[in-house]
């Protein structure tokens, strides 16, 4: 895909590909690191997620992962299990700080350098997004700023919030129209299949969708006063989960989630139901085996490549 680069981690037990822009590894020569991925917390749940740090620091991006049964990665001589593909989106910097914001303005109420503010034990990492220029640059969007000799202090506004955001819900709206995805009552099954024409989509239903979209990276009360102060008229059972109907997730697009190496990246398969077997399925296991040979027996040529297999 022009402009993005596929990577495998090199350690056997924890590989992966990851497909991302160039520019996250083409860094400036005079910055000797290279990308950097960091667990933080996530701003919808606050649970632990996974992000990626450019080489400068210009940018974050939120790693997700396109997930499909039965796929493996095909690995030089090796066969890598987890078959997903990880894939990382922008990510506006501060979506991540705005958690702290409100809880230090429910704590305390009161102006407090920004460092203060983000701060967190468990994700000693979160300090790192101030370190990206967009942050600061745009942080009055969210906070009443005072000023005192070198020294700036900032606390959490919350109608400078919900202006922010629906100004997000303005642009997320354009870009939907510009891309023609039906966002209306004829969008069905989590694949986003149309069943009507996208003329028929309302405003209301494009604002909706948005709200959907913008409540992944918020808190839930943030998300409930959003969808007041968009005006939005209410659906049965629609504000208590944030989830307007046509706004539904893929199983293929979900943020990735981090233990404490930062890489929870194999499958699970613990507590999964075991699967029925197909007629050709269980003809094959009555298949003598006797004198076949191992699948591995066939991949021991030296030269090394990564191919999916399905």
């Amino acid at each position: 895909m022009p402009g993005k680069k596929s990577s495998v981690r090199d350690s056997p037990a924890q590989q992966w590909v990851l497909l991302a822009p160039e520019s996250i590894v083409n860094a400036p020569e005079k910055i000797d690191s290279g990308p950097v991925f960091t667990r933080l917390r996530n701003p919808k749940t606050g649970s632990a997620a996974l992000y990626l740090f450019s080489s400068d620091c210009n940018q974050v991006y939120e790693v997700k992962a396109f997930d499909e049964d039965y796929h493996s990665w095909f690995i030089g001589q090796s066969v890598q299990r987890d078959g997903r593909l990880l894939f990382v989106t922008p990510l506006d910097p501060l979506f991540l700080v705005l958690p702290y914001l409100i809880n230090a303005s429910e704590k305390q109420g009161k102006f407090e350098p920004v460092n203060q503010v983000i701060k967190d034990e468990d994700f000693p990492g979160c300090a790192s997004v101030l370190k990206c220029p967009r942050t600061l640059q745009s942080i009055h969007h969210i906070t009443d700023e005072k000023e005192m000799g070198d020294r700036k202090f900032y606390k959490y506004n919350r109608k400078k919030t919900l202006v922010w955001l629906k100004k997000k819900a303005e642009q997320t709206i354009k870009a939907l129209k510009a891309t023609g995805l039906s966002v209306g009552g004829g969008v069905q099954s989590s694949m986003l299949m149309r069943s009507k024409p996208v003329t028929e989509a309302t405003e209301e239903d494009y604002l909706r969708y948005a709200h959907g979209l913008l409540s992944d990276y918020i808190p839930m009360d943030l998300s409930v006063e959003l969808f007041k102060f968009l005006e939005l008229p209410a659906i049965s059972n629609n504000i208590a989960t944030n989830e307007p109907p046509s706004k539904k997730r893929k199983l293929s697009d979900k943020p990735v989630e981090a233990e404490e190496d930062y890489t929870k990246f194999n499958s699970d398969s613990k507590g999964k139901k075991p699967t029925k077997m197909t007629a050709a399925q269980k003809s094959l296991s009555k298949v003598d085996k006797s004198g076949m040979k191992n699948i591995s027996a066939f991949f021991t040529s030296k030269n090394k490549g990564t191919t999916k297999n399905h």
